[in-house]
């Protein structure tokens, strides 16, 4: 038989039950619907953190802290000082300190997050001003009383931006005056709003709000991202020349760089959206052992067919790959229901759910790939069992 005579033969013989070959290929549908979407989400979100990640900075560099719960925050005033004068690299920089409080403007109250911050920290979060101005460098160094408000917090105690300017506000015990509100920027990588924050001037907030000197972290934006390498490593020189630590010490703070955050939360994201695919992908193996199972049936019901036809001169071999094609087409078929169901989710996803799914056109071709893989796999066991009938047999049989 040709392959064009199989086809028909197999098709005709699908087409004559119908609603079996559609529950038939129920798995495999979503099966590949499934493991298309998981990674369409995955891929998704790793597009979201990639731009999120980029909207916090430019060629932004991080210093932090030491993780242990152990070691001590030795990042101070003197470091950011040193930092400033001494590199060569660094386009702007920023202490940054963070406390949680309670903010309030008459018998309104709200907690969010103080940053303690210097001007350079809107050049380097690549952050503008709704109304009013941000605070300059003398504002620091005299510990004045400023504020400017993140959108959300604005919006909390005074109903709107314009509302709040000029307005006091408490931060714990101490007011601040009110001298702008920055436009919005909405949710960070994490999900997190980014305009539910206060931020006033760095010395202001060591001296006046913080318990202690240290600094929460440095954050630098680096001029030109040829020169992220040749930053990280001026900036560990530097720090290590200020704590007195040799170039094999420990060092007592971490830097870090967009890349390296980036690369650490797409891993996590890929691991993730991995284990999700492969899960979904055992709804694949499930709809292959239904194919195997309704295969076995119709050999059993077609018994009498296949020894007419192995009696009138059909060989073994046309059987084993009717069968097969049969099985093929049913596992392909619904591999291609359930590509069309996967773009219809994707799309549903984006639409109606605002959750990022890109579909990637290699995830689509492995995924026929696979169903087809899955119907000769599956299908070739029942295939085999009705090509070896011997006629006689066949022909008896009631």
């Amino acid at each position: 038989m040709t392959f064009m005579a199989l086809g028909k033969a197999a098709a005709r013989s699908i087409a004559r039950n119908k609603m079996r070959s559609l529950l038939t290929s129920l798995g495999v549908i979503i099966g590949v619907a499934s493991v298309i979407v998981m990674v369409a989400v995955g891929e998704g979100s790793q597009q979201q953190i990639r731009s999120r990640i980029s909207a916090m900075g430019a060629n932004l560099l991080m210093v932090m802290p030491p993780r242990g719960p152990r070691e001590a925050n030795r990042l101070s005033l003197a470091d950011l000082a040193k930092l400033r004068s001494e590199s060569s690299y660094l386009e702007a920089i920023s202490g940054v300190s963070r406390l949680s409080e309670t903010i309030a403007a008459g018998s309104v109250s709200w907690s969010t997050t103080v940053y303690g911050v210097d001007p350079d920290y809107l050049v380097i979060k690549q952050r503008s001003l709704s109304v009013g101005d941000f605070f300059d460098e003398d504002a620091g160094t005299s510990r004045q009383k400023v504020a400017v408000l993140g959108s959300t917090v604005a919006k909390k105690l005074f109903g709107d931006e314009t509302s709040a300017l000029g307005s006091t506000i408490m931060i714990g015990r101490v007011p601040f005056s009110v001298i702008g509100v920055l436009a919005d920027k909405g949710a960070n990588a994490m999900g997190e709003d980014q305009d539910d924050l206060v931020m006033v001037p760095l010395e202001t907030a060591i001296w006046r709000l913080q318990r202690d000197r240290s600094l929460g972290s440095i954050e630098m934006s680096v001029a030109r991202e040829g020169l992220m390498d040749a930053a990280q490593s001026e900036v560990d020189v530097i720090l290590r020349e200020a704590h007195g630590l040799g170039p094999q010490a420990t060092a007592d703070f971490d830097i870090m760089n967009q890349e390296e955050i980036l690369s650490t939360m797409s891993a996590t994201t890929k691991t993730l959206t991995s284990l999700l695919a492969a899960i979904a992908g055992v709804s694949l193996v499930v709809g292959g052992i239904g194919i195997m199972n309704i295969m076995l049936v119709s050999v059993t019901e077609r018994t009498r067919e296949i020894g007419i036809r192995l009696a009138v001169g059909a060989r073994r071999r046309d059987i084993l790959l009717q069968f097969l094609s049969e099985a093929v087409i049913l596992s392909l078929g619904g591999g291609a229901a359930g590509i069309g169901l996967a773009y219809a989710i994707s799309w549903g996803l984006g639409a109606f759910a605002a959750t990022p799914a890109v579909v990637r056109s290699d995830i689509v071709l492995a995924s026929v790939g696979f169903a087809a893989a899955v119907g000769i796999f599956f299908g070739y066991y029942p295939a085999r069992k009705a090509s070896r009938l011997y006629p006689i047999d066949a022909l008896r049989y009631e």
